[in-house]
């Protein structure tokens, strides 16, 4: 099978509702006056770019309604592939639309976009592309390498938030444990609030929500057995992909990070790192999705 031209791509994308632009040949540099701004998904405007230069590399304009894209980096001093495997553990990334080898061996995520606005983690090798940002696209070319798809996701992918991937890997300074505080006073009309709320969210918005809600909550020393089952309830009425089992465990995850920023002393876990290789990445992202197939048919 032939590899499709620029142009054919190109067509494809804009097709798809995602704005594109030509950049250099082999390069990331813009071939237009101002950029990601002059994106278009005009087909006319396409066929006039590439039909001048047909080498020209792809680019997307990221954010909606282009997709939101994670950037695992690998340079010299290191790669972002050990966080990467981390935040999949933590049910961060998951619902990706495809995922990009790129010609550095790092990897593009791609996400159902958002205007959450760009993001970096340089000591950890992640960025993130979304509004006002762009990334070069399958199957341009650069370093010698090429951009292609390794992997896709559900037609219908979901959101990431950039937010949770921070919070994650830089909690909130640390802060003294809080009082419990007296119900009679708001308490439980507040936990009534965040519980009506996870229940509120659309099921496009994945775990984050609940994440959220739940780790207010125990920061405010309401998170008993009680109200995990009530989170649990509304996460699925709010249809959080996963179940029961999946809220539950986002649960239990934000409350460790609750107390961790109120300063108790948390039970040490040893994290394997994954190896600063797609394919493997890939592989283990297979063997844990097979797993809990398996947990979930055997549970009936």
């Amino acid at each position: 099978m032939s590899e499709r031209s620029m142009l054919d791509q190109a067509l494809a994308y804009a097709a798809a509702d995602w704005p594109v632009f030509p950049c250099k040949p082999g390069s990331k540099e813009p071939a237009t006056p101002h950029g990601f701004y002059d994106a278009s998904t005009d087909p006319d405007q396409v066929r006039e770019w590439w039909g001048r230069h047909p080498d020209r590399n792809v680019a997307i304009a990221t954010g909606y309604p282009g997709p939101d894209v994670l950037d695992v980096d690998v340079k010299p001093d290191g790669s972002g592939f050990a966080l990467l495997n981390e935040l999949k553990r933590a049910g961060l990334v998951d619902g990706y639309h495809a995922i990009v080898r790129t010609p550095s061996t790092g990897l593009h995520l791609y996400y159902e976009g958002t205007e959450q606005g760009n993001g970096s983690l340089p000591g950890r090798h992640l960025d993130f592309r979304s509004k006002g940002g762009y990334v070069v696209a399958p199957p341009s070319r650069g370093q010698g390498a090429g951009y292609a798809v390794v992997k896709h996701g559900p037609a219908e992918g979901s959101t990431v938030s950039w937010r949770a991937i921070r919070e994650h890997v830089e909690p909130q300074p640390q802060r003294p444990p809080q009082r419990q505080r007296d119900p009679e006073r708001g308490n439980e009309g507040r936990l009534d609030r965040l519980v009506e709320w996870t229940a509120s969210r659309q099921a496009g918005d994945r775990n984050f929500p609940l994440f959220y809600a739940a780790r207010q909550a125990a920061e405010a020393g309401l998170l008993d057995g009680q109200a995990v089952e009530r989170f649990v309830d509304a996460a699925h009425r709010s249809g959080l992909a996963g179940g029961e089992r999946e809220a539950r465990r986002t649960i239990a995850s934000a409350q460790r990070h609750a107390e961790q920023s109120a300063g108790r002393p948390m039970p040490r876990v040893q994290v394997q790192h994954a190896e600063p290789d797609p394919a493997a990445f890939i592989r283990d992202w297979n063997a844990q999705a097979a797993e809990r197939s398996a947990g979930r048919e055997a549970g009936g």
